[in-house]
């Protein structure tokens, strides 16, 4: 927040029920939004900072009872009492936002009033309670999860790919590992409040088609923590790795099999020496081929290796499978639109019939009438 004022105020209700509200323009580092209160409103706020914080804030609410007092023998408005009390609104607020002392401001009561997101900052409170999201808190927070997993994929990548150097680096290879779980837990941790915020936002009135999309984005965040929780878990092991890296298998007896070894068991046994040529035969699978990435694995790091690729192929097929689901989703209510405009344009066209033949019987009495 850079600046609050309260400039304009509107008073609503019929007598001897009328109010009046007050506009609150707060303004951003890259935005400015407009929010509207109430006299009542602002004491409410004033009491909640006081029992959360312990202390008063820097500066007290104006009076009531003048603006109150004329209300009660019937005057409607008084424009120098309202300014008055505009004034003090004004002051009252600016005074939070500049004083030292940052508790008052930075409570979730304080901005919830003003409007602020605070879903990154209140989604859990200290005491473990679910904190309220904004709709667009509730992005905001995504977005964040979203990224923490794309630092997850990063820090499993540069396992991997430290695992896999010659020599192999063990160390970083395990720190990174250990960074991905420490992050793959906050992002569980902070994923069950985003679940409790959107049923929250069901309740509080959002559209049903926002609610399903939204719901569609958590689930695809939780199918990719378990994807990940599977790869942190099954993944080359640092373990492993020495032992590939040393040379020592865990049932080849202390020693790396031998390339004619690897070249029978991989390709049915050693080339034969022969004049002609070898071809492709219809129906028969070439060999496996060794690949740098494979090359330095045992029987174990091999079977590792390829869970994780199934892992990884597991995942795209998940997001694909949401992302179909929500192309039908999609394609079954334009449809139900578009048969919906079909029955208005019957509709309609059923009316100009009727206006076109009560056209025609009144031009049949015009040209009798002739």
């Amino acid at each position: 927040m850079q600046s609050i004022f309260i400039k304009e105020t509107e008073r609503r209700g019929q007598p001897p029920k009328s109010y009046v509200v007050y506009k609150v323009t707060v303004t951003g580092g890259v935005r400015s939004w407009n929010v509207w209160h109430r006299y009542s409103e602002f004491v409410s706020l004033h009491d909640d900072l006081v029992q959360h914080t312990g202390s008063e804030p820097p500066a007290s609410l104006p009076s009531k009872h003048r603006l109150k007092l004329l209300t009660s023998i019937g005057v409607s408005s008084d424009d120098s009492i309202v300014e008055e009390r505009r004034t003090g609104l004004e002051t009252y607020l600016r005074s939070i936002l500049s004083a030292k002392d940052s508790k008052w401001r930075d409570s979730f009561v304080f901005k919830d009033f003003l409007g602020i997101p605070a879903g990154k900052s209140n989604s859990a409170s200290t005491d473990g309670s679910v904190g309220q999201f904004t709709s667009s808190a509730w992005l905001e927070e995504h977005s964040d999860l979203q990224a923490m997993i794309r630092d997850i994929r990063a820090d499993l990548n540069k396992r991997d790919s430290l695992s896999s150097s010659s020599p192999p680096d063990i160390a970083g290879s395990h720190n990174a590992n250990v960074q991905a779980k420490k992050k793959l837990a906050a992002v569980l941790a902070r994923l069950e409040p985003l679940t409790k915020g959107l049923q929250d936002l069901a309740l509080a009135g959002m559209r049903e088609g926002e609610v399903q999309r939204r719901g569609d984005m958590v689930a695809r965040l939780q199918d990719e923590c378990n994807s990940l929780g599977k790869m942190v878990i099954a993944a080359r092991q640092p373990t492993a790795l020495s032992r590939a890296a040393s040379g020592v298998g865990s049932g080849s007896g202390g020693t790396m099999a031998s390339d004619a070894d690897r070249a029978a068991l991989l390709g049915g046994g050693p080339a034969k020496s022969s004049s002609r040529p070898v071809t492709r035969v219809f129906g028969q699978k070439a060999p496996p081929q060794e690949t740098d990435q494979t090359r330095p694995l045992d029987d174990v790091g091999l079977v590792q290796l390829q869970q994780v690729q199934m892992d990884q192929q597991d995942q795209q097929l998940t997001q694909l499978s949401t992302l179909l689901q929500r192309q039908k989703h999609l394609g079954l209510a334009i449809g139900a639109e578009i048969e919906q405009q079909n029955e208005m344009l019957d509709q309609l066209t059923a009316d100009i019939d009727q206006t076109s033949a009560k056209l025609g019987a009144a031009n049949k009495q015009m040209r009798r009438l002739k």
